[in-house]
C-alpha cells in the first residue's frame, strides 16, 4: 500500500511528539554513558541540569537520549543539558564550570573540556564540564538557551555544594572561544532572570565568584563580528541593537565578579580586539580584571601547545586564582 507524503509526515510528527513526552517524564538522572563510546566524556559521572525538558522545549533527539559525541570528543545533538563531573583526588573546596567552544555549532570537549577538567582536578579544583544547548538545534529559547543552562548549572553546583565538598563562595567559570562568550555572559548577566524557577535549586544565586575567558568571543558588533558565534546567535544581518544585546561587553556593570582574560595577538577567529573591548568595559565599571596577550598562539589551543607563548596561560590563571583567595590549601 502506498502512503501519501502527508500521512508519512503526520506519522513522523506523532512519533516525535510521543518520544518527547516520554523523555519529559523520564526519571533524572538517567544512567551514566559509560561504555557507549570510547570518547573523552564516555566514563565521567553525569548530572542532568533540568528535571524534565529544558525551558521552552524543542531541540534534537540524541541517539543515547542526552547528546551525541564523536571519538574525538566533539558533541552535537544536545538533547539533555548536563554536567560531566571531574572530582579532585585532594579537593581544596574550589569548583569550576568549564565551557568548551565550537562556535555554538558543536562543543569540543576533547580539546577544551576534559583535558582542562583533568588539569583543574590535579590542582585540587572540582571541575564540571558543561554540556549546553546549541541554539541552532531547534530550541524554542533560541540564543538564550545556553545562558539558561549555565545559570542553572551554577545554581545546581552551589545548592549541592556539600555533596561535592565545595565552598559555595568559591565557584568559578572558565570558557574557551564561544564557551568564553557563554561564560562571559554568565559573569555579567547573573542578575537577569532568564527562565522561570523549576525547583528549590533556582532559589540560589547563579553568580560565579570569578571567570576565566580564554580566546573568547566577546562582541558581535562590526567590525569584529565575523564569527560563527555571531551567525548562530543573531543571524547574518542583525541590527546593531540585536548585536549589542548578545555582546558580553554590553552587559558589564559595577560589582561584577573578577575576570581573567587571555588571548593571542595572531588569533584569526576571535580577533584580539575581543579581549581589548572587554578589558576596557571592565576597567570603566571598576571590575577587577587581568589581561594577558601573547604574540603567537592562534585560536583553539586549549591548554596551549607546549613551548608556545600561549601555553603560559594556565600557570598565570592558577596564580591569579590563588592571589584572589580562590585556591586554598
Amino acid at each position: 500500500m502506498r502512503l501519501a507524503r502527508r500521512d508519512v509526515i503526520t506519522g513522523l510528527a506523532a512519533a516525535l511528539s510521543t518520544t518527547r513526552e516520554a523523555q519529559a517524564q523520564a526519571p533524572s538522572p538517567v544512567p551514566p554513558r559509560s561504555g557507549v563510546l570510547a570518547s573523552p566524556g564516555a566514563d565521567l559521572e553525569i548530572l542532568d541540569l533540568w528535571p524534565g525538558l529544558a525551558p521552552g522545549g524543542g531541540g534534537p533527539i540524541a541517539a543515547d537520549g542526552r547528546f551525541d559525541e564523536t571519538r574525538e570528543g566533539v558533541i552535537t545533538n544536545v538533547t539533555r543539558p548536563c554536567l560531566l563531573v571531574m572530582r579532585a583526588a585532594r579537593p581544596n573546596g574550589a569548583a569550576m564550570l568549564v565551557a568548551a567552544g565550537g562556535g555554538y555549532r558543536r562543543i569540543d570537549i576533547g580539546n577544551e573540556g576534559v583535558p582542562v577538567a583533568n588539569w583543574l582536578a590535579a590542582s585540587g579544583v572540582t571541575a564540571f564540564v558543561l554540556i549546553y544547548r546549541l541554539p541552532g538545534e531547534g530550541w524554542a529559547a533560541g540564543p538564550v538557551a545556553p545562558i539558561q543552562d549555565v545559570q542553572r548549572a551554577l545554581r545546581f553546583v552551589r545548592s549541592e555544594a556539600s555533596r561535592f565538598a565545595v565552598d559555595p563562595q568559591r565557584i568559578g567559570v572558565l570558557g574557551f572561544s564561544a564557551g568564553g562568550h557563554l561564560m562571559g555572559e554568565a559573569a555579567v548577566r547573573s542578575a537577569d532572570a532568564l527562565y522561570a524557577a523549576v525547583d528549590a535549586r533556582d532559589d540560589v544565586s547563579p553568580r560565579p565568584d570569578l571567570a576565566g575567558l580564554i580566546y573568547p568571543v566577546i562582541t558581535l558588533r562590526p567590525p569584529f563580528d565575523r564569527t560563527s558565534t555571531r551567525r548562530v546567535l543573531v543571524g547574518e544581518s542583525p541590527t546593531l541593537e540585536e548585536a549589542a544585546a548578545h555582546s558580553v561587553d554590553s552587559h558589564v556593570r559595577e560589582r561584577g565578579p573578577p575576570i581573567f582574560l587571555s588571548q593571542s595577538a595572531d588569533d584569526p577567529i576571535a580577533v584580539v580586539d575581543n579581549s581589548l573591548v572587554m578589558f576596557s568595559a571592565l576597567r570603566r565599571a571598576l571590575v577587577p580584571v587581568e589581561l594577558h596577550l601573547f604574540e603567537r598562539g592562534g585560536h583553539g589551543y586549549g591548554l596551549g601547545v607546549p613551548g608556545s607563548p600561549a601555553a603560559a596561560w594556565p600557570g598565570l590563571f592558577l596564580t591569579w586564582m590563588r592571589r584572589r583567595g580562590f585556591l586554598r590549601a
